[in-house]
């Protein structure tokens, strides 16, 4: 290769990298400064085709979308000093290039860090106002809007960002609040047991009284309806009797005194002393032929 020829492929490949490094794009989802020397000449990039200088003019890129801020788990005490662990989140996007260059050197982790504090703060401001009762119910939305509206204040001003949103994603009692609570809800279900259990059984002794009440006033009823059927059944014998006797009164004493045999001589063991000339013999000395 002759010596024209190897200038000229250099220069070719100089020209070539020259131009490379004239031109850069711009996303859609990018932000974008342009440096010289480290220094911005252009604040805001907008998306397309751009040219440079190049090794003279830098380009820093940043993500354009809306990016998710996990803040850790936090302690906070609510206006009547009890204490709440917070779990929150926050939506953000780069809106001032050059101000978000400036604060962070274009880096996430920066931003993250910075407005994770500015969230906690806000988040330790708005809890302290409110109960908690205000804090887990109908003013949590309003709680959330505020710290959103004081912390996209806060982060335009000094990172150049807009906080989009704001939101709670778990609020819970430190351990050690939560095994409290969960004992006093032991004993106060206990205690509720207990007045149950208390009650049951009066109640239960009260339906046992009623019915052993019930049962004695069914009892005696039962009886004096017997009582009164057995007089009704012993006047309407007597009057039989009576009668049987008005008709023959010879016939009714035979009658009772084969009864009385029988009775008496039931049991073969009994041993009766008796005078042969009483009138219980009557009608057995009259048999004898």
């Amino acid at each position: 290769m002759s010596n024209k020829s190897l200038v000229a492929l250099i220069v070719g490949v100089v020209v070539a990298l020259i131009a490379w490094n004239s031109f850069y794009i711009v996303s859609q989802t990018e932000r974008a400064v342009l440096l010289q020397f480290g220094r911005i000449v252009q604040p805001d990039v907008q998306p397309g085709l751009h040219v440079k200088i190049p090794y003279v003019n830098q380009v820093r890129k940043f993500d354009a979308r809306l990016l998710t801020l996990d803040s850790t788990s936090s302690r906070f005490l609510t206006l009547e000093k009890k204490a709440l662990m917070v779990d929150a989140y926050a939506k953000w996007r780069v809106l001032d290039a050059e101000r978000y260059y400036t604060a962070t050197s274009g880096m996430k982790q920066i931003a993250d860090e910075r407005l994770a504090r500015r969230l906690e703060a806000s988040l330790r401001d708005q809890f302290g106002k409110r109960t908690l009762h205000e804090s887990v119910s109908g003013e949590r939305d309003a709680l959330m809007a505020d710290v959103t509206a004081v912390l996209n204040r806060a982060a335009q001003r000094e990172l150049g960002i807009e906080v989009v949103d704001v939101r709670v994603k778990a609020i819970d009692l430190p351990r050690e609040v939560n095994r409290s609570v969960f004992d006093r809800m032991s004993s106060e279900r206990e205690r509720e047991a207990r007045e149950h259990r208390a009650k049951g059984k009066e109640l239960a002794e009260g339906i046992r009284a009623d019915a052993d009440r019930q049962r004695r006033v069914l009892l005696a009823e039962a009886y004096r309806q017997a009582e009164e059927l057995r007089g009704e059944g012993d006047a309407q014998a007597a009057a039989i009797y009576a009668k049987a006797y008005g008709m023959d009164q010879e016939f009714y004493s035979f009658y009772r005194s084969l009864r009385a045999y029988r009775e008496s001589f039931a049991d073969k063991r009994d041993v009766l002393v008796l005078d042969p000339s009483s009138d219980f013999f009557r009608y057995l000395e009259q048999s004898k032929p």
